[in-house]
């Protein structure tokens, strides 16, 4: 395992530090999740210490109040530069409002303030089978769409660059990982982590969206090791208390292709 992590990280590292010096203006958006919050931990790692970009957090005004005392403080103990951009809720394509194609509205608008040209983004490919599609380096056009039919070939590390008509490229460095790798590596590493992962009377969330669309999945595992072990012999998909993605595919394709997360 230890091996496979060292792997896992050295090419994560590689792909934060190639998009570092290849484009701009680089952003990354944070949702005070684990596999963010721990993209943000191998950050630290690639560049001694410190997260160089600027973190943006769509905020819909209906995230748990223990993700919010978890970004401000996470924030301010890691020095980070963190960027707030307010999205609406209102009626939408996924029947969704809180946390479908509003957020890439108010994404998109953060990008055009402040002029970013690359978006580093935490998603894996084991987590639903839209995403097993992406590149590391995904490049969106002016309207955020993104062409899952025709993408940028990637052989031997040899990513694409910013190519005419683009408007940003979306940057995958956990892409390989899967949900134990995440967790073995915010064990490793002593990653800080929203409690909320962390099981209290039951029940703990395994994947966190807001509290619209979230629910906690019945487990004891209220440490690390436990949240591991548990992994290993359960059942439950990793994503079953998101109540989006009980969506059909084709929903959450066509989201994907509009520039949701």
């Amino acid at each position: 395992m230890e091996q496979n992590m060292e792997k896992l990280e050295e090419k994560g590292i590689y792909i934060l530090r190639e998009a570092r010096s290849r484009f701009k203006n680089v952003a990354a958006l944070w949702s005070m999740g684990k596999d963010s919050t721990a993209m943000l931990g191998l950050a630290r790692k690639a560049f001694l210490g410190k997260v160089p970009f600027p973190v943006i957090h769509i905020d819909n005004g209906i995230d748990f109040p223990e993700s919010y005392d978890f970004r401000d403080s996470l924030a301010d103990r890691w020095g980070m530069e963190l960027i707030v951009s307010k999205s609406e809720i209102r009626p939408e394509m996924s029947g969704f409002a809180c946390c479908g194609a509003n957020k890439t509205d108010a994404l998109k608008r953060t990008m055009k303030e402040y002029g970013f040209d690359a978006l580093i983004v935490s998603i894996r490919r084991d987590e639903h089978g839209i995403r097993a599609k992406e590149r590391t380096f995904s490049p969106r056009d002016s309207k955020f769409k993104w062409n899952y039919k025709d993408q940028p070939e990637e052989l031997w590390n040899n990513y694409s660059t910013k190519e005419k008509g683009t408007d940003h490229v979306r940057v995958h460095p956990l892409l390989d990982f899967n949900e134990i790798d995440v967790w073995n590596f915010i064990k490793l590493n002593k990653v800080p982590m929203n409690p909320l992962y962390f099981a209290k009377d039951g029940y703990r969330y395994r994947s966190l969206g807001c509290t619209h669309c979230t629910v906690p999945l019945k487990s004891n595992a209220d440490t690390l090791d436990k949240i591991m072990a548990e992994l290993h012999h359960t059942k439950v998909e990793e994503r079953s208390g998101r109540q989006q993605d009980k969506e059909k595919a084709y929903v959450m394709e066509r989201l994907r292709a509009l520039g949701y997360m």
